[in-house]
């Protein structure tokens, strides 16, 4: 049995082309000259799933986190949020590899729940990208300090900017191959670290003072740091470290053949959530106790206050504080390499469905979207902020449309899943039928959306009531919570400008299922009855 996408369905459904992007019916005009180059190949899939990220939110962020939370605080919370991750891309991998179209995510939001909240969250994630470009900029600016602390930290800013704008000339080939060697230097780096912590803590390096470490740390000063708030708190910073995950599956409308390296793609998270973040961030708290005053100002994203760099200049190690502070520098040049590839694309998809300015989804010959690529390089611009006095307060207030995005952007592809099995069902198709399956079936999004409010709830807690106060603080609870009201005013904003189209959400009966799905053929033997042994097994092999 074949299915494609030249199958028409009655009601309001978007066109979809052969290469999988939406075009509103009203607007015949809405429909790009060019098309967005398919030139991911396996090997960039794979790395932007394991390092696409992996950035100053861990290297650096984490720092301030332990010092608030403490360690075991700090391992728990990114546990929860890793295993919110990991169902979550697993849903996505799902949707992505039979509708690999433009937009992904918020696409499916519009297709599978409804318009108005796509329209929501297709623009708070090109906002949330546009905001964190600036902040990675200055972030790699700063990294500097380490080494120079007589050259202003503007020339870094326009250096680094340039050498953005240089890899945009290349399109979605130069994102990907960046992306590659950049994450490869940074897993080299991670594991480097993850090897010296086990040294150090086991007594191994001669010239750390303090012998056998264990977890006397874990005992004194303690596994957790200012209670339940400490604990609370670790979750926007945990959602900002992960921020990126999901662009395995964004990419997939450039992926040369995203049946094959999807899958393989999104099995690769399972190691960069236990590996990169939940082991690494284990051995920080075990070789650097979270009172150390240096960790206090890790919030301004300096690597001399980063854990990481910390514990080798703890360790009286010469030589390896420098060596790490160079891959921070280059992890951070990496994510605001993805912040370009995200924003992008994302704007681009919501103009050809109408869901912004025309002009935004033009495409030029070789593939790249030039107008948003040049808004997302203006946004850069406003790095250059850091040389004014209250240059940390703006980009508070810019970093405040971010963190928490993450979270509606992670539960919106756990409810898209949700609401996709529900209607595949409702509409006489069977798992079989479906290309790739989530390893954890449809529980897993369940269990990825209710993480997901257990996390915002546990956000808007510490928003109120944060470690050291003030307590009911605007200020502060706008700047830890400010993405909450500009998604509920995209959504009324999209309802009103459309006249509430489409009632409060899609119904199951109505869901067009099979425009815009890849070409597939589906195997017409019946497959072995599952047993519990055979789903634990898949489910292992389907993670590594």
């Amino acid at each position: 049995m074949e299915y494609d996408n030249k199958e028409k369905f009655p009601g309001e459904s978007p066109k979809i082309d052969e290469y999988g992007t939406e075009h509103d019916l009203h607007d015949v005009e809405a429909v790009p000259a060019n098309k967005l180059a398919r030139n991911l190949k396996g090997r960039h899939m794979q790395m932007i799933a394991i390092g696409g990220s992996i950035g100053a939110g861990l290297f650096v962020g984490t720092g301030n986190t332990l010092a608030t939370g403490g360690p075991a605080s700090v391992v728990i919370g990114y546990m929860i949020v890793g295993l919110l991750l990991l169902c979550t891309v697993q849903a996505l991998g799902e949707l992505a590899v039979l509708y690999p179209v433009n937009g992904a995510f918020f696409t499916y939001a519009c297709r599978f729940i409804d318009e108005s909240w796509g329209f929501a969250m297709g623009w708070d994630y090109a906002i949330g990208w546009l905001t964190v470009l600036p902040f990675e900029i200055s972030a790699a600016g700063l990294t500097i300090d380490f080494w120079r602390t007589d050259i202003n930290i503007g020339v870094w800013i326009a250096v680094f900017l340039t050498l953005l704008a240089v890899v945009q000339i290349f399109g979605v080939r130069g994102y990907g191959e960046v992306e590659f060697f950049l994450s490869v230097i940074k897993i080299l780096g991670v594991l480097g670290f993850i090897i010296f912590g086990i040294v150090d803590d086991c007594g191994g390096v001669k010239s750390d003072p303090r012998g056998y470490i264990g977890a006397q740390y874990w005992y004194d000063p303690g596994a957790f740091a200012n209670g339940f708030q400490g604990f609370c708190s670790v979750f926007v910073t945990a959602a900002f470290a992960f921020g990126g995950t999901e662009l395995v599956g964004l990419a997939a409308a450039e992926a040369a053949d995203p049946r094959k390296t999807l899958p393989t793609a999104t099995k690769q998270v399972f190691w960069r959530i236990t590996f990169f973040y939940v082991i690494s961030l284990l051995i920080v708290g075990l070789i650097v106790p979270y009172n150390s005053p240096v960790l206090l100002g890790a919030a301004d994203s300096s690597t001399k206050d980063s854990p990481f760099v910390y514990a080798f200049v703890q360790a009286g190690v010469s030589g390896l504080p420098s060596v790490f502070n160079a891959i921070i520098t280059i992890s951070v040049l990496s994510v605001a390499n993805s912040c370009t590839f995200a924003s992008t694309r994302t704007m681009q998809a919501l103009a050809v469905r109408g869901m912004g300015p025309k002009f935004l989804m033009y495409i030029d010959k070789k593939g790249r979207p030039i107008w948003c690529v040049l808004i997302q390089i203006a946004f850069g611009l406003l790095a250059f902020i850091n040389e004014a006095t209250a240059g940390p307060t703006v980009f508070n207030w810019l970093l405040s449309l971010s963190g928490l995005s993450y979270f509606f952007v992670w539960g919106s592809i756990c409810l898209s899943h949700i609401r996709f099995r529900r209607a595949w069902k409702l509409q006489g198709h069977t798992l079989d039928e479906l290309p790739y399956q989530a390893q954890f079936g449809v529980v897993g999004s369940y269990i990825g959306l209710f993480l997901t409010f257990i996390a915002m709830i546990a956000t808007f807690y510490v928003s109120l009531y944060p470690v050291g106060g003030p307590s009911l603080n605007p200020t502060t609870f706008f700047q830890e919570y400010l993405a909450a009201p500009l998604v509920i005013a995209l959504y009324l904003f999209w309802k009103a400008y459309t006249r509430g189209r489409g009632g409060l959400f899609v119904r199951s009966r109505d869901m067009d299922l099979l425009t815009g799905m890849r070409a597939i053929q589906v195997d017409d033997e019946p497959k072995k009855k599952s047993s519990a042994r055979s789903w634990v097994v898949g489910t292992v092999r389907g993670l590594f």
